[in-house]
C-alpha cells in the first residue's frame, strides 16, 4: 500500500530525482520560464516556491539551504537580489503551471512552468550555442 507516499518517482533514484529537480529549478530561476512534462512540471512547483521563500527571507542562513539546493551560485545570487524582492509582498503562488498539448515523440502531455510576474527578457537568455549563433549573426549585421 502506498499510504503517506505523497510524490510520484519518475523511475528515477533518489539522487537523480534531486539532481533533476536541482537542474530544473535552475532552469526556471534563469529563464524564468521552462517547458517540460505536466508530471514534472507540477512537482517542480513545490521545489520553486520554497527557494523563492528562501529567497524571500535573505539572511545567510537561507542562502546557503539555496546553495546546498540547487548548487549554481549565479542563480542562487539571481533569486536572493532579483526575485526575492520582486515577489516580497505575494503570500506563495510565484509559479503558474499551463498545460500545452502532448509532445510529438511520445504523447506526453506537456506543459509550460513559469513565475508570476516573470521577465519577459530573461527567455532563452544565455541557453548554450542557439543563443551565441543569434548573437553572431547579429554582430556583423550591426558592424
Amino acid at each position: 500500500m502506498r499510504h503517506g507516499k505523497a510524490h510520484r518517482k519518475f523511475n528515477r533514484t533518489s539522487e537523480h530525482r534531486r539532481a533533476m529537480f536541482s537542474n530544473m529549478a535552475a532552469a526556471l530561476i534563469k529563464h524564468e520560464q521552462i517547458v517540460t512534462t505536466l508530471p514534472k512540471a507540477k512537482d517542480l512547483r513545490p521545489v520553486v516556491e520554497k527557494l523563492i521563500t528562501l529567497g524571500k527571507r535573505g539572511d545567510l542562513h537561507a542562502r546557503r539551504q539555496a546553495v546546498a539546493k540547487i548548487r549554481d551560485l549565479a542563480m542562487v545570487k539571481k533569486l536572493f537580489e532579483v526575485l526575492g524582492p520582486r515577489y516580497k509582498e505575494r503570500n506563495g503562488g510565484y509559479t503558474r503551471v499551463l498545460k500545452a498539448g502532448f509532445r510529438y515523440g511520445d504523447s506526453a502531455p506537456v506543459a509550460v512552468i513559469e513565475l508570476v510576474d516573470r521577465d519577459e527578457a530573461a527567455k532563452g537568455l544565455d541557453s548554450g550555442p542557439t543563443q551565441e549563433k543569434q548573437a553572431e549573426e547579429a554582430a556583423p549585421a550591426a558592424a
